[in-house]
């Protein structure tokens, strides 16, 4: 099976290095003639430099590149939702390469190349959760789902960011081969076969460092210490030590959310651990994270996640 991954200067390196690691996994458990032929395709031959400063050798320039692959991946690269244009030939090549294929895709904002191609058009997609604003406005007929890890639509199948393209290939290996060989790559690699759900279940405010005084960092201390509590706005604006009305402002500014919004993402983050480390009875994992009971929980995880907390945990629970 012909595998052709797109590279472009200043590519991120996971975006290259994730796809060629589960497909080579998977051929270690595949005849010779079934094996997946991968080849990275470039602007020119040569080296490329990634965003992390990383030097990757590409073989091929897409002009002498006519053999057509069954799959085509374009990766992504920090700086690729700056750029307005692409010479024509390259973008009349992703056209063909794509038309011939009998899937295609990106990883991460790699989605921006395909839609200067005008791949995206009509198409449901996604791409980074920090991106997604730019492709909306600089690809208005694309439909775009911003909380998705990836989006199939037809035989075109777009990727959240960086790891994402794991999920990604992972799933199209189980369409390859079965949800086993899947399974065996996932155990090799030790991530999860799949995560389910939404961009959201990863939080940027969990990563908050603990000395900082940020008025969101101040806050997230705060409802850490508290979880199982009620948490009104009027219990955190004490706890910064400001008015409602101040804090309600202020907070808005800096976390783009309300404070209520913010504390039950705080709570999916908890509980989202205690369900892929813990065996805890789901009443027990709503109650630690203050949720009103198990039920209220899965309302949240269906709104947030779309998904429950038990098929969460079934896809997410720590691979043995």
């Amino acid at each position: 099976m012909k595998l052709v991954i797109v590279v472009l200067e200043g590519v991120q390196a996971l975006d290259v290095a994730a796809p060629m690691d589960v497909f080579t996994e998977a051929n270690r458990f595949l005849p010779p003639h079934q094996q997946y032929e991968i080849t990275l395709v470039g602007l020119q031959a040569g080296g490329v430099r990634c965003a992390n400063g990383m030097q990757l050798h590409v073989g091929t320039g897409y002009l002498d590149h006519h053999e057509q692959p069954d799959l085509l991946l374009v990766a992504g690269g920090p700086n690729l939702p700056e750029l307005h244009a692409y010479p024509a030939p390259f973008l009349a090549w992703l056209n063909a390469m794509a038309a011939g294929s009998r899937r295609y895709g990106s990883v991460c904002n790699g989605a921006f190349p395909l839609g200067h191609a005008g791949l995206l058009n009509g198409k449901e997609v996604t791409a980074h959760w920090h991106d997604v604003d730019r492709l909306i406005a600089r690809f208005p007929r694309a439909r775009v789902r911003p909380d998705k890890i990836f989006v199939r639509d037809g035989k075109l199948f777009t990727s959240a960011g960086v790891t994402a393209g794991v999920d990604l290939c992972l799933a199209l290996v189980t369409e390859d081969w079965g949800h086993e060989l899947a399974l065996r790559i996932a155990k090799r690699l030790i991530v999860y076969i799949r995560r389910d759900g939404g961009q959201s279940q990863y939080s940027p405010y969990l990563a908050v460092g603990p000395k900082e005084e940020t008025i969101v960092a101040k806050v997230l201390r705060h409802v850490t210490e508290h979880l199982r509590e009620p948490l009104s706005i009027e219990q955190l604006a004490d706890a910064v030590g400001v008015s409602r009305r101040t804090f309600s402002r202020s907070f808005a500014k800096d976390a783009a959310m309300t404070p209520s919004a913010f504390v039950e993402q705080v709570r999916i983050d908890f509980s989202r651990k205690l369900l892929e480390e813990t065996d805890l009875p789901l009443k027990t994992v709503a109650f630690r994270c203050g949720f009103r009971n198990a039920n209220h929980m899965r309302v949240v995880f269906a709104k947030r996640l779309d998904t429950t907390p038990r098929d969460y945990r079934e896809r997410f629970h720590s691979v043995a």
